[in-house]
């Protein structure tokens, strides 16, 4: 075989598999990148239904508290809180989520608190229902931290 042959073949062939490397390493970044950022979305989407919910079922407790007139709506919207976390959150954090509900829902049976009571509450270890939730949120978006 003439050596000129065996030169456009080498240059050829170095020249494919050149292209190629490059064409695998862009397609291997840009397949990192749209990973990193979908992560992103998921945890900024669950860091914000995660913050409503807190907000919304805080105000509900302290209603609860106070009143027994529950607006429907209200609990329309937290339960709605609960079964977004059901498609996009861990099994613990439903959990927490719906013992929060239960808790809320159970305090509204309960006789209406007086304001020295609600300081007792305060001093006492009631003073934070969300606290297994937050905890088991935290849990949860740690799985979003860079490695």
């Amino acid at each position: 075989m003439d050596t000129a042959y065996i030169s456009a073949i080498a240059a050829l062939s170095g020249s494919a598999i050149g292209g190629l490397t490059s064409l695998a390493a862009s397609w291997v970044s840009q397949d990192a990148q749209a990973r990193a950022q979908r992560l992103i979305q998921d945890k900024n989407r669950r860091q914000e239904l995660y913050k409503a919910f807190i907000e919304e079922a805080s105000r509900l407790y302290g209603n609860a508290l106070v009143t027994n007139e529950v607006e429907i709506a209200d609990l329309v919207t937290l339960y709605a809180m609960v079964s977004r976390m059901r498609v996009i959150s861990g099994l613990p954090v439903v959990k927490a989520a719906d013992a929060v509900v239960v808790l809320i829902l159970d305090t509204y049976f309960k006789p209406n608190r007086t304001i020295p009571e609600l300081r007792d509450i305060m001093k006492g270890e009631h003073l934070d229902p969300l606290r297994n939730f937050s905890d088991a949120c935290r849990d949860d978006l740690r799985q979003f931290r860079p490695i």
